[in-house]
């Protein structure tokens, strides 16, 4: 599968943005798809992930509330949905896919595939 992500770009503190994840391959439903986020200068983090068939869903204690991870399964696509955006999402923000158990969707290792970034900014 190949990913790619869009959406991104420059809001103001309070704002919402809505990322989207768009996988090629007839074996899109075999994967489990995260949402990781790189500020300068940090490490990449996890931010929310969703089952393969989207019924499960997990989230960073940083973004719970606010974010809201989706996928259409009939389109090969995965969103992220921002809202109440703060200074400190921003970030470069990453697609991913994994075969891995569920178990371990916080971990970027487990992700075989990625996307190329969409940077999202919010401004104070």
């Amino acid at each position: 599968v190949q990913l790619q992500a869009s959406g991104g770009g420059l809001v103001q503190a309070g704002g919402s943005l809505r990322l989207s994840c768009a996988a090629s391959g007839r074996t899109y439903n075999r994967y489990a798809m995260g949402w990781f986020r790189q500020a300068p200068g940090t490490e990449r983090e996890f931010v929310a992930a969703a089952s393969r068939n989207g019924g499960s869903t997990d989230y960073a204690d940083s973004v719970k509330g606010r974010f809201t991870i989706s996928r259409d399964n009939a389109k090969n696509t995965v969103y992220l949905q921002m809202n109440s955006l703060k200074p400190e999402d921003t970030a470069v923000y990453y697609c991913a896919a994994s075969t891995s158990i569920w178990g371990l969707r916080a971990r970027e290792a487990v992700y075989e595939t990625w996307g190329q970034g969409t940077q999202v900014t919010v401004s104070s």
